[in-house]
């Protein structure tokens, strides 16, 4: 195995600073961003992130279901050296982490997407930019460099902006396609629904479509002319509820690198996608957005694994917050996990550094987990490491 630098070194950075009397400017406990976040930023933004469906009975059920499962720590090996590199995807990673697709990021921060994927590229962490971002695919690709960027499909009604989607993200070196399945419609979200705030219909998180030529084309007049129009077609296409499994050979047909079915909970869903011809999926509610009362994502996750993990890679999101997530989720039959709202609590509270502090966090964290409970790297991990309490 490849001697690699520590991700657990941050905790000595963190305190060698401390002689200087510096401190971190977010909690190390990434668990505690959420209630920081709901303090220095606008409601409106603040429970855009944070909100679910429903009374967030899934996105509790999503911490339940992961609390459930306890480490149990093996003694008296050499874990001197570690190695959190994995493949993922036919990508070489070093850590099998990558942030999720969050849209409108303009609301968290004004530097938005860019902020959060330039942290990502940093730390060699793979960024999936979301279809709703704020800031257009080739700038965000810009801003990131040679970074590993990975592009989420929110799947158009009109097959030539899909289309175009595609050929662009291709073009701006997107090299993996994920596919979310599980919002053909928005939930009902009572903290949304409350404030009336929906980003969109103000035109935030329409960049990627306002800056589509085949977007445009539908239109009457240019979108500065008519900036409500541009929205009433941003609307009318946005979602599509009306698609099924054969409808997966038109995005095959129109991209050549991996594709990956976010949002998939049930083995036969899981079964279906490998018999498609997809590259993998991701056991994922939309982290409580999309189903009030789903099974829980870590649930549903060692039936998935179990089902298609020889024939695809299966990732995992929802509910990760800390090291030991992620640990957990590996152990479980993921091969990686995407991290949403903490790093965007992040980007909110401090921009790129914020981000950046949040994947150093989670993933010394985990990086100590592997360690103090006797592994080297992600690849040694199973169910046997794991013990699961009783309801």
């Amino acid at each position: 195995m490849a001697t690699t630098p520590h991700w657990a070194d941050f905790q000595y950075e963190i305190y060698l600073n401390g002689m200087t009397g510096a401190v971190p400017r977010l909690p190390t406990d990434l668990t505690r961003l959420e209630e920081l976040a709901e303090h220095r930023l606008p409601p409106g933004p603040f429970g855009y992130v944070a909100g679910n469906a429903g009374s967030g009975s899934t996105t509790r059920a999503n911490r339940a279901a992961l609390d459930r499962w306890r480490i149990v720590p093996r003694m008296l090996r050499d874990v001197h050296q570690r190695d959190l590199s994995v493949e993922l995807l036919g990508r070489p990673v070093p850590a099998p982490l990558a942030l999720a697709p969050v849209g409108v990021l303009s609301i968290m921060h004004p530097d938005a997407e860019c902020a959060a994927a330039r942290a990502a590229s940093a730390r060699g962490v793979p960024y999936i930019l979301s279809s709703a971002s704020s800031t257009p695919m080739e700038q965000v690709a810009e801003a990131m460099g040679d970074g590993e960027r990975w592009f989420q499909l929110y799947w158009a009604k009109d097959r030539d902006v899909t289309a175009s989607f595609l050929a662009r993200a291709k073009e701006s070196g997107y090299t993996t396609l994920f596919v979310t399945l599980d919002t053909p419609l928005l939930a009902w979200r009572p903290r949304d629904l409350d404030q009336a705030y929906l980003p969109f219909l103000h035109g935030v998180g329409t960049a990627n479509y306002f800056s589509d030529p085949a977007f445009r084309a539908g239109l009457a007049k240019p979108v500065h002319e008519d900036p409500n129009a541009a929205v009433a077609h941003f609307v009318g296409m946005f979602a599509d509820p009306a698609k099924t499994w054969p409808d997966l050979a038109f995005l095959r047909e129109h991209w050549d690198g991996p594709i990956v079915l976010k949002g998939i909970l049930h083995p036969d869903d899981a079964r279906r996608a490998a018999d498609s011809g997809m590259d993998g999926v991701v056991v994922s509610n939309h982290g409580g957005r999309q189903v009030a009362g789903s099974v829980a994502a870590a649930d549903a996750l060692p039936l998935v694994a179990e089902a298609i993990g020889d024939r695809l890679t299966v990732l995992f999101d929802s509910g990760v917050r800390t090291g030991d997530d992620i640990f957990k989720a590996l152990a479980l039959g993921a091969r990686g996990v995407l991290l949403g709202r903490p790093y965007a609590y992040g980007l909110g509270l401090d921009g790129q550094a914020g981000v950046d502090h949040v994947i150093r966090c989670l993933l010394a964290e985990f990086d100590l987990t592997l360690a103090l409970s006797g592994h080297t790297g992600p690849g040694s991990l199973s169910p046997d490491d794991l013990m699961k309490e009783s309801a």
